[in-house]
Formats: C-alpha cells, structure tokens, sequence
C-alpha cells in the first residue's frame, strides 16, 4: 500500500536532487528515505529516479507520477485547511430559521452586534411556523431554528438565551389603558384576538391564561400579529404581544402595553439543532452573542 509519507520522500527528493538533503528536510535517516522511495517504486512497479553516486534524475513517468503527488497533497492540505477552519468560530455559512413572531423583533436587534463581531460569517435566513421549522432541522434541510418554548422538541438540543414576559395592548385613549396590570381573569371579558393554528404563540398565551380555544372568538390563521395589533388597536379587541415586541410598538403614540399579571417568564427563546450536529458549538456560541445583544439592548432602554 502506498502511503503519503512515500510521497512526501519522493517529493522532497524531486526538490533537491540529492538524497541526503532530501532525508534531513524529512527528518529521517537517508536510508530510512532510501527504504521508502524503493518500497514505493515496488508498490508501483516503475522506476522514479535514476541515481547514481554523482546525480539523481527524474524517469518521464516518473515526473508524472511525481505531478499528481503534488496533487494529492494540494488536496490533503486543502482537506486539512478546511478541516482546521471548522475550529474557528462561524466560519461556515448557517442556515437558520425564525418563527413570524420573533424574528421581526429579535433580528434588528442582534445581527448589528453580529456583523460587527463576524464581518464574514454567511447567515441565511427562513421564517415559517414552529412545526415546519422542527421538521426542517430534524431531517437537515436547515442547520438550526429559534423557536418559543414551551414546545415538544424530543430529540433535539436546545439552547434557551432569553425569556420574556407577554404584554396586553390597547389604545392609548381606552378604557382599559389606565390598567397597571392585566390578570386572565380580565381577558375571559375581553374579546381576545391570536393568531390561528400553528401558532406557537397562540398555545402559549392560552396556557398561561388558563384559557381553552373554544373560549377563543376571533382567531385568524393567515393574519400577521403586526395585523392582529391593528386590530386591536381599531377598537376590536386586545391581544398579547411578547415584550420583545414593545419597542417597535412604542413607535406609535396610539398604544399602550399592560404587562400580564400572570407568573413569567411568559415564554423563552432558544435556538434548536440536531443531537449528532457537527457544529454544535456555532450554535452555543450564537446563543451566546443573542443573549449579549439582547441584555445590551434591555439596559440601554432601562428595562429591569
């Protein structure tokens, strides 16, 4: 069997025409070098060198052979190269999705502090609902997902980088806008707008009111929540919307947040992969700098 250290002999003898020169760049005796080059032209059955006591001399197949050595070794260094940059964080392009109702509040605020600090790491991004995106992860056709919990993730690893608390909204000249806080017993009265089936988001705010979806009156599967707080806001009922939303949403003069009296965190994020995924430490890492990014972002707006 032809081995690389073989190569490696015939190539450094190929360099410098000379035997010993050849075995001292090789750190081996020279007739450890010897041995191999010969054990090397028995493998195959071809003369390489010609040698004799004043010079050594490259065969035409020999040269040959000796080119697609070189080859072989662009390729392991090649192989090795990307082997060692996988040590290196974010050095591949990831693939990542995002439920409808993070991603719009969650991106502005980490991709700045993202790029500053990867300038050349490749992010690709899908939004789709939570159980599509379980799907794409489990059988890889994207490298991780954010996603709300609680949810039924068997079999996957989870990071969790933040937690928050839901908010009610209404407009600002409401009755209901003066509440310092609203409790699920308030909303049973109230004419609740979510989002439809599929939801994460829907489930969550249901579990944590205590409420069941047949108590529900307006659910609007194909709505965006930006749509529902519309909604809301035009005098049609109230809906729950995660704090991190609230900045976006303060924009506007015509609304007013009720923090959810009920017991939080109300829901928490976390990135999703695969248990054999190669690059579990990108994803550890990325939590990481969201949930710098996010903390950043809570203290420059004087949340607690």
């Amino acid at each position: 069997m032809i081995t690389l250290r073989q190569l490696e002999f015939a190539l450094a003898v190929a360099k410098h025409k000379h035997f010993k020169r050849a075995s001292e760049e090789c750190n081996i005796s020279q007739s450890a070098l010897s041995l191999g080059i010969a054990e090397l032209e028995k493998q195959l059955d071809t003369q390489i060198f010609e040698r004799n006591n004043k010079q050594v001399l490259i065969t035409p197949i020999g040269q040959e052979i000796l080119d697609r050595a070189r080859h072989v070794f662009s390729e392991i260094n090649d192989l090795m190269t990307r082997a060692h940059s996988h040590q290196i964080p974010l050095a591949y392009p990831l693939s990542i999705g995002i439920i409808p109702t993070v991603a719009p509040y969650l991106l502005p605020k980490v991709l700045p502090t993202l790029k500053a600090n990867y300038p050349n790491f490749e992010l690709s991004i899908t939004e789709k609902q939570t159980e599509r995106l379980i799907d794409q992860v489990r059988y890889g056709h994207i490298d991780t997902a954010i996603i709300a919990l609680p949810y039924p993730i068997d079999g996957l690893h989870t990071f969790e980088f933040w937690a928050e608390d839901f908010f009610a909204i209404f407009p600002k000249e409401g009755v209901d806008a003066n509440l310092k806080h609203i409790t699920s017993s308030d909303l049973h009265k109230t004419n609740l707008l979510l989002l439809g089936e599929g939801h994460c988001l829907t489930d969550q705010v249901l579990s944590v009111c205590q409420m069941n979806k047949s108590e529900i009156k307006s659910s609007f599967s194909d709505a965006s929540l930006n749509t529902i707080i519309q909604m809301a806001l035009a005098g049609m009922g109230t809906t729950l919307v995660p704090k991190m939303a609230l900045h976006q949403l303060n924009n506007s003069h015509e609304i007013k947040a009720i923090p959810l009296a009920e017991s939080g965190p109300h829901r928490r994020l976390a990135f999703i992969t695969r248990l054999n995924y190669a690059r579990v430490d990108d994803i550890h890492l990325l939590s990481k700098i969201f949930r710098a990014a996010l903390d950043d972002d809570a203290k420059k707006r004087g949340d607690d």
